[in-house]
Protein backbone atom coordinates (compact mmCIF):
# COMPACT_ATOMS: atom_id res chain seq x y z
CA UNK A 1 0.00 0.00 0.00
CA UNK A 2 1.25 3.12 -0.83
CA UNK A 3 0.95 5.41 1.88
CA UNK A 4 0.61 8.49 -0.46
CA UNK A 5 -2.32 7.42 -1.71
CA UNK A 6 -5.74 9.34 -0.49
CA UNK A 7 -7.70 7.64 1.98
CA UNK A 8 -10.76 5.78 1.51
CA UNK A 9 -13.67 5.56 3.27
CA UNK A 10 -16.92 4.66 2.02
CA UNK A 11 -20.05 6.10 3.88
CA UNK A 12 -22.23 3.36 4.34
CA UNK A 13 -26.29 3.94 4.69
CA UNK A 14 -27.40 1.33 6.97
CA UNK A 15 -31.24 0.88 6.14
CA UNK A 16 -33.47 -0.37 3.39
CA UNK A 17 -36.96 0.98 4.58
CA UNK A 18 -38.86 2.84 2.01
CA UNK A 19 -39.27 6.77 2.88
CA UNK A 20 -36.05 6.78 5.04
CA UNK A 21 -34.59 10.23 6.09
CA UNK A 22 -31.44 8.40 6.55
CA UNK A 23 -30.46 8.85 3.11
CA UNK A 24 -30.67 12.54 3.88
CA UNK A 25 -28.54 11.84 6.26
CA UNK A 26 -26.15 9.86 4.73
CA UNK A 27 -25.77 11.87 1.31
CA UNK A 28 -24.94 15.07 3.55
CA UNK A 29 -21.78 13.37 5.29
CA UNK A 30 -20.89 11.76 1.94
CA UNK A 31 -20.98 14.99 0.38
CA UNK A 32 -19.11 17.18 3.40
CA UNK A 33 -16.19 14.22 3.16
CA UNK A 34 -16.06 14.66 -0.21
CA UNK A 35 -14.75 18.11 0.11
CA UNK A 36 -11.90 16.51 2.06
CA UNK A 37 -8.58 16.87 0.25
CA UNK A 38 -6.43 13.93 0.00
CA UNK A 39 -9.83 11.37 0.31
CA UNK A 40 -11.92 9.46 -1.55
CA UNK A 41 -15.24 7.97 -0.80
CA UNK A 42 -18.16 6.24 -2.22
CA UNK A 43 -21.81 6.19 -0.91
CA UNK A 44 -23.13 2.08 -0.18
CA UNK A 45 -26.84 1.77 0.15
CA UNK A 46 -27.15 -1.75 1.68
CA UNK A 47 -30.20 -1.77 -0.20
CA UNK A 48 -28.16 -2.81 -3.19
CA UNK A 49 -26.47 -5.31 -1.79
CA UNK A 50 -28.46 -8.56 -2.68
CA UNK A 51 -27.35 -10.73 0.29
CA UNK A 52 -29.08 -14.10 0.71
CA UNK A 53 -30.89 -14.20 4.28
CA UNK A 54 -31.00 -18.11 4.56
CA UNK A 55 -27.21 -18.21 5.27
CA UNK A 56 -24.32 -16.14 7.16
CA UNK A 57 -20.87 -15.27 7.02
CA UNK A 58 -18.39 -15.86 4.35
CA UNK A 59 -20.56 -18.01 2.59
CA UNK A 60 -22.93 -14.95 1.36
CA UNK A 61 -20.48 -12.11 0.95
CA UNK A 62 -20.96 -9.90 -1.87
CA UNK A 63 -17.71 -9.82 -4.03
CA UNK A 64 -18.08 -6.22 -4.41
CA UNK A 65 -19.05 -4.99 -1.34
CA UNK A 66 -16.00 -7.27 0.54
CA UNK A 67 -13.97 -5.80 -2.05
CA UNK A 68 -14.53 -2.54 -1.34
CA UNK A 69 -14.34 -3.18 2.47
CA UNK A 70 -10.83 -4.45 1.71
CA UNK A 71 -9.99 -1.38 -0.11
CA UNK A 72 -10.86 1.33 3.26
CA UNK A 73 -8.95 2.75 5.45
CA UNK A 74 -11.93 3.49 7.41
CA UNK A 75 -15.68 3.13 7.20
CA UNK A 76 -18.45 5.56 8.27
CA UNK A 77 -22.48 4.11 8.96
CA UNK A 78 -25.02 6.05 8.99
CA UNK A 79 -27.72 4.07 10.90
CA UNK A 80 -31.48 5.45 12.02
CA UNK A 81 -32.36 4.06 16.16
CA UNK A 82 -35.35 1.26 15.78
CA UNK A 83 -36.86 0.32 18.99
CA UNK A 84 -33.65 1.27 20.76
CA UNK A 85 -31.34 -0.35 18.81
CA UNK A 86 -29.60 -1.09 14.86
CA UNK A 87 -31.49 -2.52 11.49
CA UNK A 88 -31.36 -5.98 11.36
CA UNK A 89 -30.31 -5.64 7.37
CA UNK A 90 -27.30 -3.32 8.26
CA UNK A 91 -26.31 -6.64 10.67
CA UNK A 92 -26.31 -8.95 8.27
CA UNK A 93 -24.38 -6.99 5.64
CA UNK A 94 -21.57 -6.46 8.31
CA UNK A 95 -21.75 -10.04 9.50
CA UNK A 96 -20.39 -10.98 5.77
CA UNK A 97 -16.96 -9.96 6.02
CA UNK A 98 -14.40 -10.05 9.09
CA UNK A 99 -10.94 -9.69 8.37
CA UNK A 100 -11.45 -7.01 5.78
CA UNK A 101 -12.15 -4.50 8.72
CA UNK A 102 -9.25 -5.47 10.83
CA UNK A 103 -7.48 -2.61 12.29
CA UNK A 104 -9.38 0.03 10.43
CA UNK A 105 -11.59 2.89 11.52
CA UNK A 106 -14.95 3.99 12.31
CA UNK A 107 -17.31 6.41 13.01
CA UNK A 108 -21.10 6.01 13.61
CA UNK A 109 -23.72 8.55 12.47
CA UNK A 110 -27.25 7.83 14.83
CA UNK A 111 -30.77 9.32 12.85
CA UNK A 112 -33.68 9.60 14.80
CA UNK A 113 -36.77 11.18 14.87
CA UNK A 114 -36.92 11.73 18.37
CA UNK A 115 -34.53 14.24 20.72
CA UNK A 116 -31.36 12.10 21.05
CA UNK A 117 -29.87 11.50 17.75
CA UNK A 118 -29.80 7.54 17.60
CA UNK A 119 -27.56 7.18 20.60
CA UNK A 120 -28.76 3.87 21.19
CA UNK A 121 -28.20 2.53 17.91
CA UNK A 122 -24.28 4.10 18.36
CA UNK A 123 -24.32 2.35 21.80
CA UNK A 124 -25.26 -0.79 20.69
CA UNK A 125 -23.38 -1.07 17.48
CA UNK A 126 -19.98 -0.11 19.72
CA UNK A 127 -19.84 -4.04 20.77
CA UNK A 128 -19.98 -4.82 17.27
CA UNK A 129 -17.72 -2.82 15.82
CA UNK A 130 -15.28 -4.11 18.33
CA UNK A 131 -16.10 -7.79 17.51
CA UNK A 132 -15.25 -7.26 13.62
CA UNK A 133 -11.83 -5.29 14.18
CA UNK A 134 -12.85 -1.83 13.78
CA UNK A 135 -11.57 1.20 16.05
CA UNK A 136 -14.40 2.82 16.86
CA UNK A 137 -13.09 7.11 17.03
CA UNK A 138 -14.95 9.01 19.92
CA UNK A 139 -16.90 11.78 18.48
CA UNK A 140 -20.36 10.59 16.89
CA UNK A 141 -23.17 12.70 14.88
CA UNK A 142 -26.02 12.56 16.55
CA UNK A 143 -29.12 13.70 13.86
CA UNK A 144 -31.55 14.72 16.56
CA UNK A 145 -35.32 14.94 15.00
CA UNK A 146 -34.23 14.45 11.98
CA UNK A 147 -36.90 15.92 10.18
CA UNK A 148 -36.49 19.51 11.09
CA UNK A 149 -32.68 18.92 9.91
CA UNK A 150 -33.44 18.18 6.36
CA UNK A 151 -36.42 19.05 4.14
CA UNK A 152 -38.48 16.28 2.42
CA UNK A 153 -35.92 16.90 -0.99
CA UNK A 154 -32.50 16.54 1.58
CA UNK A 155 -31.56 20.11 1.64
CA UNK A 156 -30.29 21.01 5.00
CA UNK A 157 -32.13 23.19 7.68
CA UNK A 158 -29.80 23.30 10.47
CA UNK A 159 -26.48 24.56 9.50
CA UNK A 160 -24.98 23.57 12.84
CA UNK A 161 -24.30 19.72 11.49
CA UNK A 162 -21.75 21.78 8.87
CA UNK A 163 -19.47 22.11 12.02
CA UNK A 164 -20.59 19.10 13.91
CA UNK A 165 -19.67 17.16 11.08
CA UNK A 166 -16.63 18.55 10.26
CA UNK A 167 -15.37 17.80 14.17
CA UNK A 168 -16.24 13.95 13.17
CA UNK A 169 -14.41 13.82 9.84
CA UNK A 170 -11.10 15.66 11.53
CA UNK A 171 -10.83 13.10 14.01
CA UNK A 172 -11.68 9.56 11.52
CA UNK A 173 -9.23 11.23 9.05
CA UNK A 174 -6.71 11.22 11.92
CA UNK A 175 -7.51 7.69 13.45
CA UNK A 176 -7.59 6.55 9.71
CA UNK A 177 -4.05 7.88 8.36
CA UNK A 178 -2.59 6.37 11.81
CA UNK A 179 -4.04 2.84 11.38
CA UNK A 180 -3.20 2.74 8.06
CA UNK A 181 0.42 3.96 8.98
CA UNK A 182 0.34 1.08 11.66
CA UNK A 183 -0.97 -1.85 9.34
CA UNK A 184 1.80 -0.68 6.83
CA UNK A 185 4.67 -0.16 8.92
CA UNK A 186 4.39 -1.87 12.67
CA UNK A 187 4.01 -5.70 12.97
CA UNK A 188 1.77 -7.64 15.61
CA UNK A 189 5.21 -9.70 16.17
CA UNK A 190 6.43 -8.22 19.93
CA UNK A 191 9.80 -9.35 18.72
CA UNK A 192 9.50 -7.02 15.74
CA UNK A 193 7.75 -4.35 17.60
CA UNK A 194 10.37 -4.08 19.85
CA UNK A 195 12.68 -3.78 16.82
CA UNK A 196 11.06 -1.18 15.66
CA UNK A 197 10.67 0.95 18.82
CA UNK A 198 14.21 0.89 19.27
CA UNK A 199 14.88 1.95 15.38
CA UNK A 200 12.55 4.96 15.99
CA UNK A 201 14.71 5.68 19.50
CA UNK A 202 17.61 5.45 17.43
CA UNK A 203 16.45 7.84 14.73
CA UNK A 204 14.90 10.40 17.34
CA UNK A 205 18.66 10.29 19.76
CA UNK A 206 20.91 10.95 16.33
CA UNK A 207 18.03 14.42 15.41
CA UNK A 208 18.41 15.14 19.22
Amino acid sequence: MNEEQPLFIPVILGTTRQGRMSEHAAKFVFEELSRRNGVETELIDIRDIALPTDDAGPQIKDSEFSGTVERADALIIVAPEYNHGYPGLLKHVLDSNLKEYIHKAVGICGVSAGPFGGTRVIENLLPVMRELGLVTIFWDVNFSRVQTVFDSSGKLLDEGFIKRTDKFLKELIWMATVLRYGRVNISLDPMCLNTELRRGTEKEGAKS
